[in-house]
């Protein structure tokens, strides 16, 4: 067995205990050097809005800046860090998409967690899904069984991915979505809406006003990093 992230050879010792178990035997993804490079958000004291990490749960400075009525609920799992920055650039950007199998146990048990009513993956742009190959958030829920809702990316042309636009252009971004389905999918519906990356926070704002919009009862992020 190798690490999917440095190819590196696992070497796994199994304890007498689990021997004796009669356990199916769990293959390691990835290595434990690898996997501490990662930091994990403690829940308890992350902002109350966006799932930053910090020493209490009050809403961050990024959280009080927005009004009142576009304030939003979001979970973070794990921080920012070179690491996770590494991994996108090989997961997302380079199409590896072996490597959705390196945070796919814990996005989908995040998932589970929330016991919503039904899921909302946030879309790609469909140049982006015929350039790539795989919605990257898809990925790691692909082998779960969760009841996925539907929004769609509205085409623009020549639009510049979030990634290269800074912080004052992501927040002048204007309703990039549109329903696919059926607004009874959604409604009083407890929504979760899931993306890889919670950065200024307006492109899954503009997903969850959508959603509320339709007649959600209510609506919770997750993103994988903050």
């Amino acid at each position: 067995m190798k690490c999917l992230l440095c190819q590196r050879p696992i070497r796994i010792k199994p304890s007498l205990d689990w021997l004796l178990s009669w356990r199916a035997f769990s293959r390691p993804i990835t290595c434990e050097a690898c996997w501490q490079k990662f930091t994990p958000i403690d829940r308890r004291t992350a902002c109350a809005g966006c799932g930053r990490a910090q020493p209490s749960p009050e809403l961050c400075r990024d959280c009080q800046r927005w009004p009142p009525e576009r304030r939003f609920h979001s979970v973070s799992l794990f921080a920012y860090n070179d690491a996770m920055q590494a991994y996108f650039q090989q997961y997302k950007f380079a199409g590896d998409y072996r490597l959705r199998r390196v945070f796919a146990e814990s996005m989908q048990t995040a998932v589970a967690q929330q016991a919503a009513d039904c899921v909302v993956v946030i879309p790609v742009t469909p140049a982006t899904l015929t350039t790539r190959g795989f919605n990257q958030v898809s990925g790691w829920l692909a082998d779960g069984t969760n009841p996925l809702c539907g929004l769609q990316t509205v085409a623009r042309t020549k639009a510049v991915p979030q990634s290269k636009k800074t912080r004052a252009q992501r927040l002048l971004l204007t309703q990039p979505f549109a329903l696919t389905r059926p607004a009874p999918r959604i409604y009083q519906q407890h929504v979760l809406l899931v993306d890889d990356i919670y950065t200024t926070g307006r492109t899954i704002r503009h997903a969850a006003s959508l959603l509320l919009e339709n007649g959600a009862k209510s609506v919770t992020g997750l993103t994988l990093a903050r």
